[in-house]
């Protein structure tokens, strides 16, 4: 496994990031427990949570499961990069939810109980609250970090003026601010490569795709279909997707077959070639989906290749390799 830096931070990850969201709703918890020893066994230390996971609004179910599992000891917890997340509502009671200073402290305490640390590596911002102003916003992460609760900030899904922001209201309280950014990116969204990336690249921010093979559709859904396995894809959005890009979808998967690699790999060893990208979110529901994206780490792909794959899946702009402004204008 390879390990690089997140962001402009000294801090060194694996060049996948295990995603934990099936833990508890699809994935049962001695089996989650099964696939974490075995993305230590590969090598892969960055794992992803957060505090909303498992379906059960305020309960935390997918990180008590990860709790669990760092309380059966082997030094599990010392050898983990460890993020989760604050923002989505954990209650209906106000203040249960978003980015005030009084939720992020709550928050942020709660999931220390469940996940049975008394530190988190990484600790992220969900989603953007346009409501709370970001001094209070950093004065919070400020103390959280001073308590020895949290030791880095990152993001998820903001915009580029948004990392902007965050990074230029940090850089003003002499505070490090944002190391990673998690953005929705893959073959068949590839919006944040005109201001997401740019800015990450620019602030030092280390860019986490979620989503890399796009609910499934990224993974064989043709081929899936066609054998009857289509188990994610069968979902009324992924029906509409695969539907939507079935001729391309078609295309890729008959080009990955030339390659001899199976589609879920070429999907994550595409973002990996992604100048700014640090780690793809894998979030399998069982091992084996856990051995495609191991294999996916090792897959180096040509330049002749990723010229075929930029030619299937076309930025969704003019120009296509260039940041904005020059994404869309001269």
């Amino acid at each position: 496994m390879e390990y690089v830096r997140l962001g402009r931070s000294g801090l060194r990850v694996s060049r996948l990031c295990l995603g934990t969201m099936n833990f508890g709703p699809e994935t049962s918890e001695p089996d989650s427990h099964r696939i974490m020893d075995t993305a230590h066994d590969q090598g892969i230390n960055f794992f992803d949570t957060a505090n909303v996971y498992g379906r059960k609004t305020g309960e935390g179910v997918t990180e008590q499961i990860i709790g669990n599992w760092f309380a059966s000891g082997g030094g599990r917890r010392e050898r983990t990069v460890l993020a989760t997340k604050v923002y989505g509502g954990m209650g209906d009671w106000p203040n249960q939810s978003k980015l005030s200073a009084l939720h992020i402290r709550r928050a942020c305490d709660e999931s220390l109980k469940r996940l049975k640390t008394d530190y988190i590596d990484l600790y992220q911002m969900h989603h953007v609250d346009r409501d709370t102003p970001w001094d209070e916003i950093w004065e919070a992460m400020e103390v959280l970090r001073q308590q020895g609760k949290i030791l880095y900030v990152g993001s998820s899904n903001f915009a580029g003026w948004h990392l902007a922001q965050a990074q230029e209201a940090a850089k003003a309280r002499h505070f490090l601010g944002l190391v990673s950014e998690q953005s929705y990116y893959n073959l068949l969204n590839r919006w944040i490569e005109l201001e997401v990336l740019p800015a990450a690249r620019q602030y030092g921010i280390g860019v986490i795709p979620w989503s890399p093979l796009d609910g499934g559709l990224l993974s064989g859904a043709i081929r899936k279909q066609r054998e009857g396995n289509g188990s994610r894809s069968s979902s009324e959005r992924a029906a509409a997707g695969l539907e939507k890009h079935r001729t391309t979808l078609e295309a890729y998967e008959k080009l990955c077959a030339d390659l001899g690699h199976d589609p879920a790999e070429v999907g994550l060893a595409w973002l990996l070639a992604q100048d700014g990208v640090t780690a793809p979110i894998v979030g399998p529901r069982t091992g084996e989906q856990l051995d495609s994206g191991l294999r996916a780490a090792e897959l180096a792909l040509d330049a002749d290749t990723l010229g075929k794959l930029d030619e299937l899946f076309p930025a969704p702009f003019p120009n296509p390799g260039k940041p904005a402004p020059e994404a869309y204008a001269w």
